[in-house]
């Protein structure tokens, strides 16, 4: 078997030339497998994909790596939510011959559906059962983007695991994958068949609402059913909090118990509409129709405050996103296809601790509630705020929509959002915008859309862990994934819900 680096074919080949170049390079060479697939669009006359692949005279089969399995059950393995930390972790726990209990406080895909559609149609909104949470996480109405800045040796565990469960098997080897929105909410379904196969037990529409302890461990906790109200009591010997970054209250219970934990620097912004055409010419030129539809990553540091873009959705839309009553939160989604007429990403500012904290660890959630209900109240209604890029610049209120209209389900509301953020946060994302134009041409057009407010890039606090990942100062409570700080995105929270799964599998070895 060898490994052929740097392989670049125009767009217009197709990918049967990779078997004649490795035969070049191995005669007897009747197996590929492509190992990862770029784009290379630095020369807009010239763009190429640049291949890695694997080549062999016989099937190619990857290693895969075995765990050890567990000589004990735990008497009660916990894990509190199905986003990727909590599904991951339980996946991890069950190959090793654990069987976890999942409970999540919002229902499952089907049921989450349902409880959107409702909430655009009549606007009543379910508090547990929404865009953030339930079966999937925040992560289900967003793109299943698994594209991550971290490096890990669960990366290639991962992707098997979703295409294992009916994500596309390209996510494998693509620079940038993604599942889709569409296509995620069938792998979770898969995953959930898995789970209760295996022994698992997952219990929907229950949300964790106290804690007892006993001389700094856990012994149990007080679990309520949404549907009756009946609050009652469980034994716990490990406790996986995979929680959410929306999950304000109950890290407000965990305060009133004292949980180490620390604040953080998050950030605050909006959500920028482009035309979709407009975007994959910027990026790729006259050949844009042979291409995928483009995604962008940008950063400036111009401003007072950094300003980046993330979650990017090509061909998507920014969706309703709130989980508190009479609040406005937005979000990104885009399906495997990316064929919406608009793309979309946030637009952030950095938000530092000094901007917020007065030593109450409640402040960071008070800071973005505040913003979240000033946008809610401009119109009173579930409508979110919006306004050109132009106008903005111009510091007036916007009257119409240009060549971009918006894609947000419940309805907008013309505003002026230089009132809206603080003026150091507002400065700053006028400076980046100009500074991204500069690096990606039309990203500051007048008609591009802004529409407030994406709050949820990050919890603004952190549970703190030792090494073992056991909370810092309470025994049989694991602190994992992006709600309790410890990652960010699809991937990042994986990983912490498979570390978190071998930390507690080392106790039953």
């Amino acid at each position: 078997m060898i490994k052929l680096e740097q392989i670049a074919l125009s767009i217009e080949e197709s990918e049967e030339k990779l078997l004649s170049i490795a035969k070049k390079k191995l005669h007897s060479c009747t197996e590929i497998q492509i190992l990862k697939k770029s784009l290379d669009a630095r020369e807009k006359d010239n763009i190429k994909w640049i291949y890695t692949i694997l080549a062999d005279d016989k099937k190619i089969i990857l290693p895969k790596k075995e765990y050890p399995k567990v000589k004990r059950q735990p008497e009660s393995f916990v894990i509190i939510g199905t986003g990727p930390a909590g599904l991951f972790c339980g996946l991890k726990a069950i190959e090793c011959g654990i069987k976890p209990i999942f409970i999540e406080r919002g229902g499952d895909v089907e049921n989450r559906e349902s409880a959107y559609q409702k909430f655009i149609e009549s606007k009543v909104l379910d508090m547990d059962n929404n865009i953030q949470f339930g079966e999937g996480g925040a992560g289900t109405f967003s793109d299943g983007k698994l594209n991550t800045q971290t490096k890990s040796e669960f990366h290639q565990e991962i992707l098997q695991t979703f295409i294992q469960f009916g994500a596309p098997k390209e996510i494998l080897y693509l620079n940038k994958p993604h599942i889709g929105s569409d296509i995620l909410k069938n792998v979770l379904y898969n995953i959930r068949q898995y789970i209760l196969a295996h022994g698992g037990k997952i219990i929907f529409h229950t949300k964790l609402v106290d804690i007892i302890l006993h001389n700094h461990q856990l012994k149990e906790i007080c679990l309520q059913e949404k549907q009756s109200g009946v609050i009652y009591k469980e034994k716990v010997s490990e406790l996986v909090l995979a929680i959410g970054h929306s999950s304000r209250d109950t890290v407000k219970m965990l305060m009133q118990h004292k949980l180490a934990m620390e604040p953080r620097d998050f950030a605050i912004g909006f959500r920028i509409e482009h035309l979709q055409e407009e975007i994959d010419k910027a990026q790729y030129g006259k050949q844009y129709k042979l291409l995928p539809h483009a995604d962008y990553k940008l950063v400036s540091h111009k401003g007072e405050r950094s300003v980046f873009t993330f979650c990017m959705c090509p061909g998507g839309y920014v969706m309703p996103a709130t989980s508190i009553r009479e609040g406005v939160v937005t979000n990104g989604m885009s399906n495997y296809k990316r064929d919406a007429i608009n793309s979309n990403s946030g637009l952030m500012a950095q938000v530092k601790i000094s901007d917020y904290y007065t030593g109450n660890l409640l402040d960071g959630y008070n800071y973005l509630e505040y913003f979240e209900k000033k946008a809610y109240a401009i119109t009173g209604r579930y409508q979110a705020p919006v306004q050109k890029v132009g106008d903005f610049f111009k510091n007036r209120e916007s009257t119409r929509f240009g060549e971009v209209t918006s894609s947000y389900e419940c309805g907008t509301a013309f505003c002026n959002l230089n009132e809206f953020l603080p003026k150091n946060l507002t400065e700053s994302l006028k400076a980046g915008l100009l500074d991204m134009d500069k690096k990606l041409k039309g990203f500051a057009n007048d008609d591009a859309l802004l529409t407030a407010v994406e709050s949820r890039f990050s919890s603004p606090v952190r549970i703190l862990r030792k090494a073992s990942g056991e909370s810092e100062n309470i025994e049989g409570i694991y602190p994992c994934g992006e709600g309790c700080g410890y990652s960010g995105g699809i991937m990042s929270s994986a990983v912490d819900g498979i570390k978190t799964a071998l930390k507690i599998v080392e106790k039953y070895l």
